[in-house]
């Protein structure tokens, strides 16, 4: 490897850690408004993009481990401790989302969880169209991957506003633990990606 070379995979990995470091504090601060959002508006959809945001925190964590070492097994090691979260996240959204359906149970509307996830669903489509360029560049799987999952938590956010939007405006209840089922088709879509795809 040239200096060039070496000089310009220095700043691609500052470029990673840098969008991991933005995607870590956004989720962080995401945690306790989606927290609020959720526990007055009773919504589960809000609730499961919450634990989300707490998988999305354990994975950009992991990638800067990885970005701080080497080695294939390293590598492998960090997309399955992403791939695990994801199966733990489906399994709470089926089991609460079908709660609320088999229930009734109705949601209150949040101008704060409407907000929040109109706001996420942008910033985490920047950072994944970043992610995905720079993992690329670097040929890093790992920060691939994360990328992804980044792009995944923007449709999510996307999924979980028009739940809130559909209940607030039409009073469809029904809408809220419904994006909640759409985040658990996401969830194991990626748990299937990491564990059966070629990396």
């Amino acid at each position: 490897m040239t200096r060039t070379d070496d000089t310009a995979r220095q700043a691609l990995l500052r470029r990673g850690f840098a969008l991991e470091y933005a995607t870590l504090g956004w989720n962080v601060i995401g945690i306790v408004v989606l927290a609020l959002a959720a526990i007055s508006a009773r919504s589960v959809a809000l609730a499961g993009f919450g634990l989300d945001s707490l998988i999305e925190i354990g994975a950009s964590t992991v990638v800067i481990w990885e970005l701080s070492g080497t080695g294939e097994e390293r590598q492998r090691r960090a997309l399955r401790l992403i791939g695990f979260g994801f199966g733990l996240l489906a399994v709470y959204l089926l089991v609460q989302s079908t709660w609320v359906l088999a229930t009734g149970f109705r949601p209150h509307h949040s101008a704060l969880g409407i907000g929040w996830t109109a706001v996420t669903a942008g910033v985490m489509f920047v950072l994944a169209a970043g992610k995905a360029r720079t993992g690329t560049a670097l040929d890093n799987p790992v920060l691939k991957t994360e990328g992804r999952v980044t792009l995944i938590d923007g449709l999510l956010a996307a999924a979980v506003l028009l739940g809130l939007v559909l209940n607030a405006l039409a009073g469809l209840w029904w809408a809220d633990p419904a994006a909640g089922y759409v985040l658990v088709y996401y969830a194991l879509r990626e748990v299937k990606d990491i564990f059966f795809g070629e990396h």
